[in-house]
């Protein structure tokens, strides 16, 4: 089936789902607000099956993906917001926008960050800071907060500075005893070392996720172990450093 025939049967569908009469109730229930966390769900899960490189789930999440899409669009039209074609349409030109040395005069340009300034000053809002998705994971927010601030030379030179600031922090931390000042210097903390990350050309999600995967390899290896429910901490920490070793030489 053609692309533009299983678009239009998806948008057909998503029509159905919602309509007032004959639609399903959970469908025609939902708005914006209530999408939107599956929404980011399913792009997590897209990046996940990228992870584990599995094309078969990835195209399965893509799908999701795309629902997604449609169903937000389909709200919108209903509501006389905008249509799909809308969408589409402003990503098209978004896109032929954003690359004129492609699809415009090569020879005079602007490049890509110069051409997203250029929209964001179009914006009410005309902080460095403006555009950064209030959605996003935290760890990813910080690191892109920092890069914006940065593009106006409000950085550290190099990596001592933050590397500090986390020694800095830690100290704060320790002096607290109050719950609420505790996540204060903790939030604190965790945004310095995004911006350690920053400098050393490390993603803090995708370091994060290589943390989690380890750990939950290790503690799904050791829990086999007979008994282990029931083993002290001592005898636990005994085998997780083992786990550790082994993993160690297994990539060694």
């Amino acid at each position: 089936m053609a692309a533009e025939a299983s678009l239009e049967r998806l948008i057909a569908i998503m029509r159905r789902l919602r309509d007032p009469q004959r639609g399903c109730e959970w469908d025609r229930e939902q708005t914006f607000a209530t999408i939107a966390p599956y929404t980011i769900e399913e792009a997590y899960e897209v990046a996940d099956a990228i992870a584990r490189d599995d094309m078969d789930a990835l195209a399965d999440e893509l799908g999701d993906l795309q629902l997604q899409v449609v169903f937000h669009a389909q709200m919108a039209d209903e509501a006389g917001r905008f249509t799909l074609d809308d969408v589409i349409g402003r990503i098209c030109d978004k896109l032929e926008r954003r690359h004129p040395h492609i699809f415009g005069d090569a020879d005079h340009s602007p490049g890509w960050e110069e051409l997203k300034a250029a929209e964001r000053r179009k914006s009410p809002d005309d902080s460095a800071l403006a555009g950064v998705a209030l959605a996003l994971p935290a760890l990813e927010r910080a690191a892109k907060l920092q890069r914006r601030a940065a593009r106006i030379g409000f950085d550290w030179p190099d990596s001592s500075g933050p590397r500090a600031k986390i020694d800095e922090e830690l100290a704060e931390l320790d002096a607290e005893s109050e719950h609420p000042r505790m996540l204060e210097e903790l939030g604190d903390l965790l945004f310095a070392v995004v911006n350690l990350a920053r400098h050393l050309n490390v993603e803090p999600e995708a370091a994060l996720r290589e943390a989690n995967a380890k750990f939950e390899k290790r503690f799904r290896a050791i829990e086999q172990t007979p008994g282990f429910a029931g083993m002290s901490l001592d005898e636990m920490e005994e085998l997780w450093t083992a786990a550790k070793k082994d993993q160690a030489g297994s990539i060694a």
